[in-house]
């Protein structure tokens, strides 16, 4: 039995990725030991999952996040919740649905390291989220198609076309007005298409919707090349899917997954909160760092408190 099986309870949800805790308490002053299972279990099984959690507020949130790092502000562009700088409302009222496949953020050149999302309303039915495993798709890739992966690299921006990225022929009202804020600073990164992990040393896949083209690859060629790599992140095998309850939260490694809101609740109302811990520079196989093209994100990524 694992140091972390003996101070947590862990069990897996999925084959590839995901997992439950149970038995914990979730708080900014919960003991190292075990702040060091739950980063323990994160990086092992790339998201858990903990119910139970009603005690938490934006604050205590916040408070446990800082256990694993520094945090981000709530977002490069869009404001936090009242009060929360560092909180994010993933509100689908206001338009906020994240109804495609991304990793958080990866417009800027140091995307979060952990991202932790907590339940305030869901709907009756529907709603889930589901996350897939970006080692494992690095890893499934023929050796021809790893080194082809291991020397590209590809421009991810918040400045793309949401409609045909979210599958809509025409925003709505508020999707219009969420994505004009959305690219009110306009970012762009490169970086490698495979990553190497800061603390496990592993490979994954680095795309995502914010991924729009390789770079020194004609467009027609990108699309293609992005949707042969991105399906094998995002094949079933490889996902987990999680159907929220009141005083859940999930925790995840940014640096090794993407995740998917699913939008089939119609009209009623879905709010979870999102805070996120700063992360480092990518860096690709032969230790080249991402390089940032456009926008400066100092004060998203050295929000400290």
């Amino acid at each position: 039995m694992s140091t972390v099986e003996t101070i947590l309870d862990v069990r897996k949800v999925a084959g590839v990725i995901g997992a439950e805790i149970t038995g914990v308490h979730l708080s900014g002053d919960l003991e190292d030991a075990a702040v060091a299972a739950v980063r323990a279990a994160i990086l092992e099984h790339r998201v858990v999952f903990v119910r139970g959690q009603e005690h938490l507020t934006d604050a205590e949130q916040a408070a446990f996040a800082r256990r694993l790092g520094d945090l981000t502000t709530a977002h490069p562009t869009i404001s936090g919740a009242e009060g929360a700088r560092n909180v994010l409302p993933v509100d689908s009222e206001h338009g906020n649905k994240a109804n495609s496949w991304h990793t958080d953020v990866t417009f800027v050149d140091r995307p979060p390291s952990f991202s932790l999302l907590r339940a305030i309303v869901l709907p009756p039915y529907g709603g889930d989220t589901s996350w897939a495993n970006t080692v494992t798709a690095y890893e499934s890739l023929p050796p021809v198609l790893q080194r082809l992966a291991e020397q590209l690299w590809a421009e991810h921006t918040n400045d793309y076309d949401y409609a045909t990225s979210h599958g809509v022929t025409e925003l709505t009202e508020q999707q219009a007005a969420h994505r004009e804020v959305f690219v009110s600073t306009v970012y762009k990164t490169e970086h490698p298409l495979v990553r190497v992990h800061p603390e496990t040393g592993e490979k994954a896949l680095l795309l995502g919707q914010f991924a729009q083209r390789f770079v020194g690859v004609n467009g027609t060629d990108s699309a293609h090349l992005i949707a042969l790599f991105q399906d094998h992140v995002t094949r079933l095998e490889n996902t987990v899917r999680w159907q929220w309850q009141p005083g859940d939260i999930a925790i995840w490694d940014n640096r090794t997954t993407q995740h998917y809101a699913v939008t089939d609740h119609g009209d009623l109302p879905r709010r979870l909160h999102r805070v996120t811990v700063v992360g480092e520079v990518p860096v690709s196989v032969d230790g080249r760092p991402s390089i940032a093209r456009q926008g400066d994100s100092t004060a998203y990524t050295a929000a400290g408190s």
